[in-house]
């Protein structure tokens, strides 16, 4: 939170993790050949031998009888050693901004575009003959102005320089630059850079004298080189005639479009836009309010302050054509209209008449420093080099709006711009016209004073500068730009003067060159008019100087416009400001009364009145020069404000004036919307102020006296000091300067307030100033309140100063300042916080502006601590905190403003000392200023009582004062439930998070000695962190996928793996690793809002410093004397750090291709900058929301650092967390720990295992454990400690690492958890089961398992039991190999697995004949049905996950009721036949196979009721999750009657709501699997050659998807040219078949129903659950094809019947039977024609009715172009009744069909006319024409009766009615053949 300097950090390790090894060894592995016997190595624990591979390393104490004292010992040495001392450093920052730094103010808020422009001629052009000079500026043709000075330069030659030599007294080096600095503060694609080219005048027009360049080459030689040679020396002729003239020649326009990052500026100033609301922002702006707030009482200027420019490359430009100038187009105007059409016509470029050369322009940025570099006035800027001879000009800039920037350099500048003259009506000599034009300080011709800017080769000021001459023109436009630079004293003598000539360029006898024309003058005033000021001017004719009157030209008419801009620090072009500084100037210096002031005369006894007008009116000024001059405004006011002065003998106070005036500039300032604020709304102008310019008011040593003698016989004051002046009038109230000294009548706060004074005999300027802002009222104070920040800083370093000047930093505090100063600012704290309570209690809540003042207020006490007494502060703190808690009622907003002010306080750079954290004075780090306070000595922490120390006590807020406000603050915000209080909650842990990261990075902190005491200071901050421990985010559930952030009840949309956590919390077991997160329903907690995880992060990792830090023996003796309760809460702590800190790797940042993530930025930035092009709402937003792409690239180095820090955070917090458990062992008994206590800590350390940890953690883990078993061995293995299962199949896992360390550490403990495991019971059946099922579960579900790594272990623990020589007498060597053979049987299945995971329905038929293979073992089998589960959540097989269950939970079943007869229970499995019949299997056969009973058997966590509870309760889930709601009621019916004689009426709660929810969700539509039969052909194939299953696929599976998901996974496995789909469903013939090819037919199928079954099956889910047989048909005719004629189509159906039901626990079930019905093409019409009929009952009788589905039957059925279709199949089966009696019951039939199906048809257009609207009568009417007519053709055919069909052939006895009934018709024909 303050800045600190850092200490040396030890070199940080590279930790080694099983994740990065893992993902660095892993690599594809190849699809295995399912065939290839010889290539298969499947092993067995009988051909494999473990004593055939070689043992890992074994610890070497392991099997030593070593004391467990000892043991602990040396455990806590070796954890010890090379550990990280500063935590935080390896703690990544926070995202949100809290630092509280410097804030790096810029002087100039603006920030220029910055061009270096370098001019070189390259063969300037085809001929050269004369001199040429160059002026270069730069001109904005949107604002049609020009936005910079003219830069002259010139490259001519040494001969050509010769031309002018005699017109040339000296060439000075200034005038010799060719290279020049360009300034753009508002860039524009409209600005362009303009090359002007002038020559020496010769007589000639402009044409004339460019029509040689434009016809002579000097390359042609010849008469061309003679003709070159003639102009040449033509022109040496008038250069040394004419030579000091020039006349215009040619010009070229440059625009600067490309130089300017236009994109990034205009989104720039959108940013400024919306964040401060300005108009005219600027890129200084947006860094001013980019940065965080910071102080202002601590910047330092920063080379930072020096902002980069534009981003373009150094470009060389060649201009390669000039356009000429024309003699009637050469003012601005003109050229601004030119460019405007120019720029925008491409025609009117080819127009222009061009002049061919070659100038050669270098433009580029400027860099940060310039060498030999001049400015503007042409002083030099260091470095300035002594031997360079060609510098570098600054080139002044003319903005195109105002520059808010407070004048710092002096400049007295004038520029003049002639703009025309009229001679029209002159004589005729007046054509070729020059001005010259001089700046005069007298009426003599002598007075021309040498202060104008010379131009190019030539001296540096001149004392006269001539116009440009356009030949033969009267009335010339001008566009020359005189820059003169004024005296810093201006008289009445000073003028302007213009003499207008003649030029004679062909030269007479006798005559003159110059002939006088007239003379102009402008008096250069004291203050000039307004900038851009044009002046019209007369001219004098030929009139001497002393011969008067004056004769005018034009009779006084304007024939001269002059334009004429200063630019100037001295003079402010404002009347307001001119007349204060005046003013005050008069009180400062000798005067003589009255003086003038413009048109005004004030006298001395005015002076005091007008002075204060003029203090008044300066808030009346414009901004800008308001702005230029306010730091001289400023420190005038302050001089006013602290020294009265003596004007006419009385004492003139202007102090309260003086105060108002600040007040209202201040805000005028804030409130300008053109100026710039940072993020906390302060104005960077007067923040650089008070930070940069701001001094004491230093008194005048000599004030000249005002008035010749004072009033009453008052002496001559001229030479009197201030100080005595003072002393004479300290009897006078600054607040009220109209209270004479002798006055009685004041009131009493007055009186006191005088009196102060005279006892002080002295006026300081804080005391000034805290004074007017306790006196000030109304609006003033408003303001003054509102914005306190510049007031309190202008205070505060006044104070500074004053301390400073005074000598007074070694007496002691309280004696530094005044009392009547100390109740000011006692006031001024109190009237503060009652605004900010004011505004938060608004019906319209300030908030905004609430916090702005808060935050001052903050910092000015901040400062306050460094200067005053600190008891002196601490009361003013506890004020505010008091006053703030009184008057406002919302807890959120009163704890918010608080924590912000402390967050302030609290970064004292002194902070500790403030806490008087140390024991003594003597260890503490020494403060440079000393309280008395702190001094007072305070008594050893050991002395109280230890329990207390971790509380929040009345003493300890009032011993360490800051800190207890801050943790007061803290725990009031965490055990808040308002709304909103989650924000405040984040930045009270911010502002805890950021002290001790300070404290562990100081310098000053390195001592451990002093982090033992700043630990201490801290130990409060435990118990507030234990306290709010159901609060903390729990990573541990977040990793599962579900954390406590959602209500406990809430369903999962969406699950991707199982979550055990409900099952194995119902089970019993509160240790869970993974899933289940600490037990902490069951501590009396009070339920609040669960902290975002970066804030609960950050908490823990303070809870872990202080930890770390903390005296070791103190926590030890903490710990003894809590109550269990407590030290539950502490393990649950614990436990949520291990997984808030664990290792989360770079895998996520190195698994994304480089070449992906580039392709996805580059298509990310184009979409950008399109959408930037873009304009509108979008492209804004986009220009508004761009980040800067610098964010998005980071390096393949970075990330590696990243991860390397990330590595050992991880490892040290975790290696804290192993502390504290070493603790909580240490400092508890044995008989603690049955209440469980060791349950608690084993719960840790194997959640700790479960994350990925580094191999240095995982050493000192292991060896911990090992003590703990050691320890603990007894408890460990009774019945109840269910955690032993997790410490297995953890310490199996780091069993099959591929680091070598860990898995010897692994080994070593399993060894020793075994070996113990016998002693205590002379049995390890247990053990043996559990990590036989750790074993099952790890090849079922882990990724990273590697079964080669995992034997070397399981030989390693066999070398363990050789070489245990004590174990040798006993059984334990003899069951521990058993165990191992087990084992390596186990992992021959997993080598199987592995060659099928890339085909999951083999995989899972793999897995499932595992499974079974474990009938007899019911752990096992159990096992493997769950690792079948997880595979299929994994893939989204959600119901066949929840069969898996099912079938556990029956499983589970049977074995309860073998051991417990209870009523609510389920009999076995039986009872779960309605979920799925396939259940049955689960029975169990006999009971000398399954003995319950027996110490192993059964024994897992679900073998009890609430273990089956919870595996139907996910089971549930799961089905939900897959759409089958039906069977969710089918399982809560077992689950119910259990939970009900448990009287668990909350989950009877939480049941019954996701009952309502399933049974709501029924009512929507879904769809179900799709089913298809897969036949495997070929002998590739193997044993699934000739083999048929059907596959449940999910729905809307294409038949196409399928078959090219198989087609090319075997095409991997065999070769694609080896498999081949076959694509109908025809029987298959092997004769026909390729031996060397691999078929695969694929046929879609349906579910298949006999009548009877359809009465039960009613509904969709009925209709698609429990399925065994299905359906497919296949169309053929007698010779062969499969399509025919209707009379020719007959149609085979094949029924196949499957194993089992679907769904199952595999998504392919193998076919057992099949059956093949073929149909007769008679048979094939009545069944088409029975589901045309059903098709339109269904949707005639639909309800809701759906008119767009009946009509779409219904056009089917009747409509014109269809209704062929049932009229061919009546016309070819029904025209004629069959000869053959055989078919007479089949004609019968589908006459009685078609009767049904036109019934159903006219039903429908019934139905059909109700629903149509009134535009569908045309369509209506249309169905019932082609209705009528299908009617009428159908007719004779459906009335056509066979008469035999109603002769009784035999007579029916009633016993054989029912056997008819169910008879089929060819049964009953043969029956009645054999009657015949």
């Amino acid at each position: 939170m303050r800045k600190v300097t850092h200490g040396p950090i030890l070199p940080t390790p590279l930790q080694k993790f099983q994740s990065c090894v893992s993902f660095q060894q892993a690599a594809p592995r190849p699809l295995n050949v399912l065939c290839d016997e010889t290539g298969r190595t499947t092993l067995t624990s009988c051909d494999f031998n473990l004593r055939s591979l070689q043992p890992d390393p074994r610890l070497e104490n392991l099997l030593q009888h070593v004391s467990v004292e000892d043991f602990e010992r040396q455990n806590e040495e070796a954890r010890r050693a090379n550990r990280h001392a500063e935590l935080f450093a390896l703690y990544p920052t926070m995202d949100e901004v809290t630092e509280i730094e410097p804030l790096l103010l810029n002087m100039h808020s603006h920030k220029s575009e910055v061009l270096m422009l370098c001019v070189s001629f390259l063969n300037r052009f085809d001929i050269e003959i004369e001199p040429l000079f160059a002026c270069i500026a730069l001109y904005d043709i949107k604002e049609r102005k020009k936005i910079s000075e003219n830069f002259h330069c010139d490259l001519n030659s040494e001969q050509f320089k010769g031309f002018l030599r005699s017109h040339t007294p000296c060439i000075d080096s200034s005038s010799q630059a060719r290279s020049a600095v360009f300034s753009v503060t508002y860039p524009s694609s409209d600005i362009y850079l303009v090359v002007k080219i002038e020559k020496v005048l010769q007589q000639g027009e402009i044409g004339d004298c460019a029509e040689p360049y434009m016809v002579l080459k000097e390359s042609e030689g010849g008469k061309s080189k003679e003709k070159v040679e003639k102009l040449k020396a033509q022109a040496e002729f008038f250069c040394q005639r004419l030579g000091k003239y020039r006349m215009p020649f040619a010009w070229a326009p440059i625009s600067l479009t490309n130089f300017f990052n236009f994109s990034t500026l205009e989104r720039e100033m959108s940013e400024t836009e919306s964040l401060n609301g300005n108009r005219k922002g600027t890129t200084g702006d947006r860094r001013m309010m980019m940065l965080p707030g910071r102080r202002l009482s601590e910047r330092s200027l920063n080379s930072e302050d020096n902002y980069a420019v534009s981003n373009f490359k150094a470009t060389t430009l060649t201009v390669n054509t000039f356009i000429k100038q024309e003699g009637d187009r050469l003012s601005d105007e003109d050229l601004f209209k030119f460019l405007t059409d120019y720029k925008r016509s491409s025609s009117l470029q080819r127009r222009v008449k061009s002049i061919p050369g070659s100038l050669k322009l270098e433009i580029s940025p400027a860099s940060e420093v310039l060498s030999c570099c001049l400015t503007p006035e042409l002083l030099q800027v260091k470095p300035f080099p002594e031997n360079r001879s060609r510098p570098q000009k600054e080139i002044l800039e003319f903005p195109v709006r105002e520059v808010y920037v407070p004048h710092t350099v002096y400049r007295n500048l004038l520029y003049v711009y002639p703009q025309r003259l009229n001679f029209a009506n002159r004589l005729a000599s007046a054509r070729n016209i020059t001005i010259k034009i001089q700046f005069m300080c007298g009426e003599d011709a002598t007075c021309a004073m040498p202060i104008i800017f010379g131009k190019s080769s030539g001296p540096e000021f001149l004392q006269e500068m001539y116009t440009a001459v356009t030949y033969h023109n009267k009335s010339p436009d001008f566009y020359e730009e005189v820059k003169i630079k004024l005296p810093a004293k201006l008289t009445e003598k000073h003028h302007l003067l213009f003499t207008f000539y003649h030029i004679s360029c062909q030269p007479k006898q006798g005559a003159c060159v110059e002939t006088l024309l007239g003379y102009s003058c402008q008096a250069a005033r004291p203050q000039p008019p307004q900038a851009d000021h044009l002046v019209v001017l007369s001219s004098t004719q030929k009139v001497p100087s002393q011969s008067p009157p004056i004769k005018w030209v034009e009779g006084h008419k304007g024939v001269f416009n002059v334009e004429v801009q200063a630019v100037s620090s001295i003079h402010t072009q404002d009347n307001h400001l001119e007349k204060f500084f005046t003013l005050c100037h008069s009180l400062e210096s000798q005067v003589t009364f009255p003086i003038r002031l413009m048109d005004q005369k004030i006298t001395e006894a005015d002076l005091e009145h007008q002075l204060k007008l003029s203090i008044i009116c300066l808030n009346s000024s414009r901004l800008e020069p308001l702005v230029l001059f306010l730091h001289l405004v400023l420190e005038k006011l302050s001089q006013l404000a602290v020294q009265p002065m003596v004007i006419a003998g009385q004492t003139a106070n202007f102090s309260q004036f003086a105060f108002e005036s600040v007040v209202a500039i201040v805000n005028s300032l804030h409130n300008s919307k053109d100026l710039s604020k940072d993020q906390h709304g302060r104005n960077c102008l007067l923040a650089s102020y008070v930070y940069y310019v701001f001094r004491l008011p230093e008194p005048q040593r000599d004030i000249a006296r005002i008035g010749s003698r004072g009033v009453h016989g008052a002496p001559d004051i001229r030479t009197v000091s201030v100080g005595s002046r003072l002393l004479q009038s300290r009897v006078m109230s600054c607040s009220n300067p109209d209270i004479p000294g002798t006055q009685t009548a004041t009131d009493e706060e007055v009186k006191n307030i005088m009196s102060s004074k005279v006892r002080e005999g002295k006026k300081h300027f804080h005391e000034e100033l805290a004074l007017q802002m306790v006196v000030s009222t109304g609006m003033v104070r408003e303001t003054v309140f509102k914005y306190a920040w510049f007031f309190f800083e202008l205070l505060i370093k006044s104070m500074a100063q004053y301390v400073h000047n005074m000598d007074k930093q070694d007496p002691p505090r309280r004696s530094r300042f005044s009392d009547r100063f100390k109740d000011d600012i006692t006031t001024i704290v109190n009237v503060v916080t009652s605004e900010i309570a004011a505004l938060l209690v608004k019906a319209q809540k300030e908030t905004e502006q609430a916090e702005k003042i808060n935050i001052s207020l903050a910092f000015f006490l901040y400062d306050l601590l460094s200067l005053m007494d600190r008891g002196f502060v601490f009361n003013l703190i506890r004020h505010y905190c008091n006053q703030l808690s009184n008057k406002l009622n919302t807890l959120p907003t009163l704890i918010s403003m608080r924590l912000e002010f402390l967050r302030i306080l609290c970064s004292h750079e002194h902070y500790l000392n403030l806490n008087l954290f140390f024991m003594t004075s003597v260890s503490a780090p020494a403060s440079p200023s000393p309280s008395l306070s702190s001094q007072v000595g305070i008594t050893h922490f050991q002395d109280q009582k230890i329990a207390s120390m971790f509380d929040l006590s009345a003493d300890y807020r009032q011993q360490h004062f800051l800190a207890g406000l801050l943790f007061t603050e803290l725990a009031a915000a965490l055990d808040t439930e308002a709304e909103g209080i989650g924000k405040v909650q984040r930045k009270a842990i911010s502002a805890v998070h950021s002290l001790l990261s300070s404290h562990d990075l100081d310098q000053r902190c390195l001592k451990p000695e002093v982090k033992v005491k700043i630990a201490a200071l801290y130990l409060p901050l435990v118990g507030i962190i234990l306290d709010a421990l159901p609060q903390l985010f729990d990573f541990t559930e977040a990793r599962s996928g579900k954390g406590r952030t959602g209500s406990p009840d809430e369903d999962q949309e969406s699950t991707n793996s199982i979550n055990q956590s409900i099952a194995w919390a119902i089970a019993g077991n509160q240790f869970n690793l993974r899933t289940s997160g600490a037990p902490l329903s069951s501590l009396p907690y009070k339920q609040y809002n669960t902290l975002s995880p970066d804030t609960t992060r950050n908490l823990l990792i303070c809870f872990l410093w202080i930890m770390k830090n903390a005296e070791q023996s103190l926590i030890q003796k903490w710990i003894a004397d809590l109550p269990s309760m407590q030290l539950n809460r502490i393990l649950d702590l614990l436990f949520i750090c291990v997984s808030c800190f664990e290792y989360k790797g770079k895998q996520s940042s190195d698994k994304v291709s480089t070449q992906v993530l580039q392709k996805s930025r580059d298509v990310k930035a184009r979409l950008e900058e399109a959408l930037l092009r873009g304009e509108g709402a979008r492209g804004e937003m986009m220009k508004r929301c761009r980040t800067p792409a610098a964010s998005f690239h980071r390096t393949k180095a970075e990330l590696d650092q990243e991860a390397l820090i990330s590595g050992n955070l991880a490892t040290e917090a975790n290696l804290i967390i192993l502390d504290m458990q070493e603790n909580i062992i240490q400092a508890t008994s044995a008989v603690d720990c049955k209440d469980n206590l060791l349950g608690g800590v084993l719960k840790v350390l194997v959640n700790s295992l479960s994350c990925d940890q580094s191999t240095t953690y995982l050493t000192h883990c292991f060896a911990t454990l090992r003590a703990l078993i050691a320890k603990f061995g007894d408890l460990l293995f009774e019945e109840e400690m269910e955690q032993c299962a997790d410490l297995c199949q953890r310490v199996l896992h780091h069993c099959s690492s591929s680091i070598d360390i860990t898995r010897i550490q692994a080994c070593a403990t399993l060894y020793l958890l075994m070996r113990h495991s016998f002693s205590s019971i002379s049995n390890f059946a247990r053990v043996k089961m559990q990590v036989t099922m750790s074993l099952a579960s790890l090849v079922g579900k882990s990724s990273d398992f590697n079964e080669e790594y995992l034997r070397r272990s399981l030989r390693t623990i066999l070398a363990y039991a050789e070489e245990d020589m004590d174990m040798q007498p006993t059984l334990f060597p003899v069951q521990v190999k058993e165990l191992l053979r087990n084992l390596n049987s186990i992992l021959s299945d997993t080598v199987k697995m592995r060659e099928f995971q890339e085909d999951p329905e083999m995989l899972m038929d793999l897995m499932y004949r595992i499974a079974k293979g474990y009938q007899t073992s019911p752990d096992l089998r159990l096992t493997w049905l769950q690792n079948m589960a997880e595979k299929h959540a994994k893939k989204k097989c959600y119901t066949e996950a929840a069969m898996c269950l099912v079938h556990a939970a029956a499983l589970v079943a049977e074995y309860l009721s073998m051991l417990e007869d209870h009523k609510y229970l389920p009999v076995g499995s039986v009872s779960f036949q309605n979920i799925s019949s396939n259940v049955l299997e689960e029975s169990a056969v006999s009971d000398d196979i399954l003995s319950p009973d027996e110490d192993g058997i059964c024994s897992g966590r679900y073998f009890s009721e609430s273990g089956l509870v919870g595996l139907l309760e996910q089971a549930a889930e799961l089905f939900s999750t897959g759409g089958l709601y039906e069977t969710v009621n089918e399982v809560y019916k077992i689950v119910i009657p259990i939970l009900e004689a448990h009287r668990d009426f909350r989950k009877l709660t939480s049941t019954h709501s996701k009952l309502q929810k399933a049974f709501d969700s029924i009512i929507n539509k879904r769809m179900f699997g799709t089913y298809f039969r897969v036949g495997f052909y070929g002998s590739k194939f193997g044993d699934l050659d000739e083999q048929e299953f059907v596959y449940k696929e999910p729905a809307i599976t294409k038949l196409p998807e399928i078959s090219h998901r198989l087609e090319g996974f075997y095409g991997q496995c065999f070769g694609e040219d080896a498999v081949e789909v076959i694509k109908d469903s025809t029987p298959v013939d092997r004769s026909k078949l390729h031996p060397n090819k691999a078929y695969i037919q694929i046929t879609f199928v349906e579910p298949y129903f006999d009548e009877y079954e359809m009465k039960d099956r009613v509904t969709y889910f009925e209709k698609n659950f429990s399925l065994r047989r299905f359906m497919y048909t296949t169309p053929f005719t007698l010779d062969g094809r499969p399509r025919g004629d209707l009379s020719e189509q007959y149609k085979r159906n094949t029924i196949l019947t499957t194993m089992h039901a679907f769904p199952y626990v595999k998504t392919r079930i193998n076919v057992i039977q099949k059956e093949e019905f073929i149909l007769t093409p008679i048979e094939v019409a009545i069944e088409d024609m029975q589901k045309k009929t059903l098709e339109l009952a269904v949707a005639t009788n639909q309800e809701p009715p759906d008119a767009k589905m009946l009509q779409m039957v219904l056009q089917g059925s009747v409509g014109a172009t269809v209704n062929q279709g049932p009229l061919e199949v009546a016309q070819v089966f029904l025209a004629e009744i069959p000869a053959d009696p055989k078919l007479y019951r089949h004609h019968n039939k589908l006459r009685l069909c078609f009767k049904e199906f036109i019934m159903r048809c006219g039903e429908a257009v019934e139905k059909n006319k109700r629903l149509i609207t009134t535009d569908q009568r045309e369509y209506q009417l249309e169905l019932k024409k082609n209705y009528n007519k299908l009617k009428e053709n159908l007719r004779p055919m459906i009335e056509r009766k066979i008469p035999e069909l109603y002769k009784p052939i035999v007579k029916v006895h009633s016993t054989t009615r029912d056997s008819f009934r169910n008879s089929s018709f060819k049964k009953y024909e043969a029956n009645s053949s054999q009657n015949i």
